[in-house]
């Protein structure tokens, strides 16, 4: 018998069988869009906390979710999809949306790579706003944008207030900016901080994680 496909099937059936019980599948789908804490989840379900704690459990324990400290409130956490977490699984439905925006704090690294990376995957228009916009573009974002041959926008951050629109399809990658804004945002994605950190390689995975984010995205989104 070959012991590596054996191991691989059991693996699926693992993965299936976590998703056999309905709230665990529904999970699985709110995440495969964005990050939430075990408040929203449970929010979004609407079933007790114990409940989420045992279905988050249950996920991990297959391998199919993580999870992460905010950035911005120690005590809350975060839980995402692993990176091979829909391996042979098929995702949710798929959204709609007038235009995207991408959305941090400061509106001056993350959330201005996002929105380049979108204009390179979708036709949906895209914009990015700050909750509080710094000066400029914060300079490792443009070395980071030139060293991907990827074409940044050129507008200076802006004041989310100022651009957002009822119909938007609102991103979060910034976890201070999610916690501030509440849950009026569609997505939200747990993006650490590069510009706290400083360093090219803090920039590069978060434009890594930025560019397989939006690539599975993309596709799942339809011009409204």
């Amino acid at each position: 018998m070959n012991i590596e496909i054996t191991g691989t099937t059991e693996w699926r059936a693992a993965k299936h069988a976590a998703l056999s019980e309905p709230a665990r599948l529904r999970i699985v789908d709110l995440l495969t869009l964005g990050d939430l804490s075990p408040t929203e989840i449970r929010v979004a379900l609407g079933i007790p906390a114990n409940l989420i704690t045992h279905h988050l459990n249950t996920l991990e324990a297959v391998g199919m979710v993580s999870r992460s400290r905010s950035e911005a409130d120690k005590r809350r956490s975060y839980v995402r999809l692993t990176a091979s977490a829909l391996d042979g699984l098929t995702p949710g439905a798929a959204e709609h949306a007038d235009r995207v925006v991408f959305v941090c704090t400061a509106n001056s690294a993350r959330s201005q790579l996002a929105a380049a990376l979108w204009n390179q995957q979708s036709s949906i228009p895209v914009a990015s706003g700050g909750t509080h916009p710094a000066d400029r573009i914060d300079a490792g974002a443009i070395a980071t944008a030139e060293r991907h041959q990827l074409t940044l926008s050129g507008e200076q951050p802006r004041l989310l207030d100022d651009l957002l629109t009822d119909t938007d399809f609102v991103v979060t990658v910034c976890d201070n900016a999610h916690e501030e804004l509440g849950m009026s945002g569609n997505l939200h994605w747990s993006i650490p901080d590069p510009v706290r950190i400083g360093t090219a390689a803090a920039f590069d995975a978060a434009y890594s994680e930025l560019s397989r984010r939006i690539a599975e995205l993309a596709p799942r989104l339809a011009a409204s």
